[in-house]
């Protein structure tokens, strides 16, 4: 299988769903990738420069 890429779209809500606690994994599942993008994200290694979304979408998984 192929790792889906991740887009500039996606970071604020990993952002803030990490920072809300959920884990790496519900995050990747809600956006069909793999953790260590969730990883790569809030290590700064990809889109840094994007902060973090105020609301989660609403079909987001609760914690």
């Amino acid at each position: 299988m192929k790792d889906k890429k991740v887009t500039p779209d996606m970071v604020p809500v990993i952002k803030l769903a990490r920072g809300r606690n959920y884990n790496y994994a519900r995050i990747a599942s809600y956006f069909q990738i793999n953790q260590g993008r969730i990883a790569d994200v809030m290590k700064g290694r990809l889109f840094p420069e994007i902060p973090s979304a105020s609301n989660l979408p609403s079909d987001f998984p609760m914690a």
